[in-house]
């Protein structure tokens, strides 16, 4: 039997939030960046929650220079803790970061440090009743390795679209196989490849070279039943969401993404 997902909109400001709670989709993954925004923006989220009945996940902010472990401890540690405390305000259940850990970038010693930062973070995750997921941005799984062994509630968003980035071979497919039990929610969107933050396009799907179908399928042979965001404009959610769809429930695609 088909194993069911949630399919969201990914917003960033509240007009995008009330688009995408218009449109049908049952969650938005809003932004969370500073306390003030979330103040201002608070009452307006809880309006759109209670008229359309979708729920929320959050977004962090970006950290600050991931080179610097003791300026992360000091600044970006204490934000994130209180950015989860504003996510609870609204029931989220799972908080996504980036925290850069890419060991062909970032020192071992400052990776180890910043594990230890991110159990931190975790820990007051937890205390709210939150997952904390760390997305990929360029690391490959044996990156993340260490952090699944040292932090058991720490969770992932696979990112497949920056998978396809500063690697020959997606990063999504070694995740899928090795770190599926971690993968609590996945990010969507294309690019057409290539080695810097620029080549990040967010492109709607089928518009780039990211194999969406083949990756898919393999996290649904595998049982993943859980939640998606569309990383796209919001005018291209609801085109994303058929393409989702069909990969997902059309029976004649088997688990390599091909027509069986």
């Amino acid at each position: 039997m088909d194993e069911a997902v949630l399919i969201g909109g990914r917003a960033h400001s509240v007009e995008d939030v009330e688009f995408i709670a218009k449109a049908g989709f049952p969650f938005v993954e809003i932004s969370i960046r500073s306390i003030r925004e979330f103040r201002s923006d608070l009452n307006s989220l809880k309006r759109i929650q209670a008229e359309y009945g979708i729920f929320y996940l959050a977004h962090g902010p970006e950290e600050d220079n991931p080179w610097k472990p003791e300026a992360l401890r000091k600044n970006f540690l204490p934000l994130i803790k209180s950015l989860l405390g504003c996510a609870a305000e609204l029931s989220i259940s799972l908080f996504t970061v980036h925290f850069w850990i890419d060991r062909r970038f970032v020192d071992e010693g400052v990776a180890n440090e910043k594990l230890k930062i991110l159990e931190d973070m975790s820990i007051c995750a937890r205390e709210h009743d939150i997952t904390l997921c760390i997305e990929n941005l360029s690391e490959s799984f044996s990156d993340f390795s260490p952090a699944f062994a040292a932090i058991e509630s720490l969770g992932m968003t696979l990112d497949i679209g920056h998978g396809e980035l500063l690697t020959k071979i997606n990063t999504a497919y070694d995740f899928t196989l090795h770190c599926f039990p971690r993968i609590q929610h996945l990010h969507l969107h294309d690019n057409r490849g290539g080695d810097s933050p620029k080549d990040d396009l967010h492109l709607p799907l089928g518009e780039g070279i990211v194999d969406v179908c083949s990756i898919l399928s393999r996290l649904k042979a595998q049982g993943y039943d859980r939640t998606m965001t569309l990383e796209v404009q919001p005018s291209q959610l609801l085109s994303g969401k058929k393409i989702i769809e069909k990969i997902w429930y059309e029976p004649l695609f088997s688990a390599e993404g091909t027509v069986a």
